[in-house]
């Protein structure tokens, strides 16, 4: 089950039933079910607390990902993310909110995957899969 939440922000995501289908399209493709997923979206304010209080880190950031697997091959976890710099990115990068709002969805979920970007080789190979994944979102949505 794939749930979203507002924290302290209010955030209503397009297409949230296709989105729901594309991500789990996805994670299915990559050999996982989905379990308990809730992407929370937020302030940049409140991915900042989160990010001192959990992992000790001051910085701003668009996305944490807390994975809370317990079952092997099937993925659950708590993503936050920071819709101002989701906002941010999107006019840097000169995408359109919606499809960078997508884009750091798939980051998330790839993270419970398995991928990770902390080395560049590590970055490339998550940005490649960030790349496939968007353009499954238009493919034809099973019934």
């Amino acid at each position: 089950m794939i749930r979203f939440f507002n924290e302290d922000v209010s955030y209503k995501l397009a297409q949230k039933q296709p989105t729901r289908q594309w991500l789990k399209r996805q994670a299915e493709g990559e050999g996982y079910s989905i379990g308990e997923l809730n992407y929370i979206f937020c302030s940049d304010d409140y991915i900042l607390q989160v990010n001192k209080d959990y992992l000790k880190h001051d910085y701003y950031t668009d996305i944490i990902t807390f994975d809370q697997s317990e079952e092997e091959g099937v993925l659950a976890g708590d993503i936050f993310i920071s819709v101002e710099r989701v906002n941010d990115n999107a006019g840097q990068l000169r995408v359109l909110p919606e499809q960078e709002m997508r884009r750091v969805l798939a980051h998330g979920l790839l993270h419970l995957c398995g991928y990770r970007d902390k080395s560049d080789e590590e970055a490339i190979q998550m940005r490649a899969k960030e790349e496939e994944w968007l353009t499954g979102f238009s493919a034809p949505l099973k019934a």
